[in-house]
């Protein structure tokens, strides 16, 4: 979802890259609904493992909860976002994930691409 909002708020601004340190095999059909509730496709993204060459290749690291498996290189940002997951969860339980991340989003890049106007999981690259 994080990925989604991100592509969705900052367009070409940002390069996004979406990756689990377990992923599931599947996107959870729950977290497909809210999106989609919200004008957001995004049935044509598979669940990645996280490699270290997107983390190298990333400035922002956005991580959820991968604690000690996700790789860590000097000097690039991390954020750890403390959310509730979305995993078995219908799509009323995750509507408020999804409008966190939401939230979340905006505050990153407003951050990031003051330019934006947005008001305020990916990994991304300032492109």
């Amino acid at each position: 979802m994080a990925a989604g909002w991100l592509r969705h708020l900052a367009g070409d601004a940002v390069e996004v890259r979406s990756a689990g340190s377990a992923p599931a095999e599947t996107i959870n059909p729950a977290a497909v609904e809210a999106m989609r509730e919200v004008g957001i496709d995004i049935t044509h993204q598979t669940p990645k493992l996280l490699e270290y060459d997107t983390v190298e290749a990333s400035d922002v690291v956005i991580t959820m909860g991968c604690g000690d498996v996700c790789p860590v290189f000097p000097g690039k940002r991390y954020e750890d976002w403390k959310l509730e997951d979305p995993a078995g969860k219908g799509v009323e339980a995750v509507r408020p994930i999804r409008d966190e991340i939401k939230t979340r989003i905006e505050q990153l890049l407003a951050d990031l691409v003051p330019t934006t106007g947005s008001g305020g999981a990916a990994a991304a690259r300032r492109g």
